[in-house]
């Protein structure tokens, strides 16, 4: 027997839109298969930041705080060889009470107070100078005051002690035209020829980062501020360098930590300007411990010490940084 026909069910005809439907939602494009490709994303690119940083700066730390509790003694007359004792915090308190080590952080201290106004102020001016109204060329004095940056501290530091030499610099051949007796490398007068160095090194950095913080200032201030009759020196001092108060505050913190560790420019000065010595700055005074004296735990002592200070240092600017902005 035939099986009774069926009608088809009958689907309703489509609905159009209605205007008071609105428009239809999107779809969301951040699933959570989504979410997690983009935190594997970033996790893979900061796996190299932080394998570097591990490899260069958290281990040697440890490491050097594993060397700074042992010391190395000699048996008998010396010719029995050496031998690693444990010294607890001996090196610590040597370095603590070593007159060389002391003496160099005044050294560094004096440099600072010579070296940062001289340094900040120089390349805030060049800044507010270049930023001017009546500035012509800026790309091209941009580049010029940037180029003693691009040239490595060591190269600087030998091109000024060449600079230096009497005999060989023309700038020692005009002072002698002139009549002006300058020693480059005696010994009140070797610590200005350091910090000319760095001055000259690091200005133009510092200034270009000055002039990007100048340029973030909203034009419709300058505007108003000329509208108000306030003449171009009043407008730098009164409106362009408090608005770039953080700048300033983060470049004294990276030129204070910098100046801690001065090595390069002492170093290659010292050569000619023997009343300096070779333990003048607290870098050169590990490098000296550590390769010429053998003294490796003295040396990772003084280190730890020395970042130890740094570490201070950073966080007194920064309140203080913190106090001038807030002012």
């Amino acid at each position: 027997m035939a099986a009774p026909l069926t009608r088809p069910a009958k689907t309703p005809p489509p609905r159009a839109a209605s205007p008071s439907d609105g428009p239809a939602a999107p779809k969301s494009p951040g699933g959570p298969g989504a979410r997690r490709g983009q935190r594997r994303a970033v996790t893979l690119f900061m796996v190299p930041f932080f394998a570097l940083f591990t490899a260069v700066t958290v281990l040697p730390m440890f490491y050097a705080a594993w060397m700074s509790l042992f010391r190395e003694e000699s048996s008998g007359l010396g010719f029995g060889g050496t031998e690693r004792v444990f010294a607890g915090f001996g090196n610590f308190t040597e370095a603590l009470t070593n007159e060389a080590f002391l003496r160099s952080f005044g050294h560094i201290a004096f440099y600072c107070v010579l070296y940062i106004p001289a340094m900040v102020g120089g390349a805030l001016v060049l800044a507010l100078l270049v930023d001017s109204a009546m500035a012509r060329a800026r790309r091209f004095f941009q580049i010029a005051y940037f180029l003693p940056h691009a040239v490595p501290g060591l190269i600087a530091s030998l091109i000024w002690l060449y600079l230096y030499t009497p005999g060989l610099s023309p700038i020692t051949d005009v002072l002698d035209a002139l009549g002006a007796n300058w020693n480059f490398f005696g010994q009140d007068e070797a610590i200005y020829s350091v910090v000319n160095i760095s001055a000259w090194q690091w200005t133009g950095y510092n200034m270009i980062i000055f002039y990007a913080g100048l340029q973030a200032v909203p034009r419709e201030v300058l505007e108003a501020a000329t509208v108000d009759g306030s003449g171009a020196l009043r407008t730098a001092l009164q409106v362009k360098v408090p608005m770039i108060r953080p700048t300033v505050v983060l470049t004294l913190l990276f030129t204070c930590v910098g100046a801690i560790q001065l090595f390069d420019a002492p170093k290659l000065v010292q050569l000619r300007a023997n009343t300096m010595g070779e333990d003048w700055s607290p870098t050169m005074f590990i490098y000296t411990a550590a390769f010429k004296g053998h003294d490796y735990g003295l040396a990772a002592a003084s280190s730890l010490l020395l970042a130890l200070v740094a570490g201070l240092l950073s966080f007194v600017v920064t309140k203080l940084g913190n106090r001038w902005k807030a002012s």
